[in-house]
């Protein structure tokens, strides 16, 4: 599968998908107008390793909510991300059995390379 979810009206999302250049058999998931499903997380997380990899901790409701000061499980992160779009950290991209999370220059390098096989 060939998926990226993101955030249309996020100016990062908007920057790195222009910057790797998706080829056309990729899905785009726009997560504010279409709700991540329970299946579409647990899908991820197996291919991240923990819901924790996939949860945004520069989220806006992260820190109005001090979620910083609990100590939250596994579960609290997959119950946050499926409450809300903005935990999860954006984009995400899968390419195949690859998953590429956030937006570090890194994170970007390495999708583009996977895409392009580069």
């Amino acid at each position: 599968m060939k998926k990226i979810y993101y955030l249309k009206t996020c100016d990062t999302c908007t920057r790195i998908l222009k910057e790797i250049q998706p080829t056309s058999d990729f899905i785009f998931q726009e997560i504010k107008e279409e709700e991540i499903s329970v299946k579409q997380l647990e899908a991820m997380k197996s291919l991240s390793g923990s819901y924790e990899a996939l949860f945004s901790k520069r989220a806006k409701l992260y820190k109005e909510r001090n979620l910083k000061d609990e100590n939250l499980s596994e579960e609290d992160f997959k119950r946050f991300i499926l409450e809300h779009y903005t935990f999860l950290k954006r984009p995400v991209i899968i390419n195949d059995n690859e998953i590429f999370i956030g937006n570090s220059k890194k994170t970007v390098e390495a999708a583009k390379k996977a895409i392009h096989g580069e």
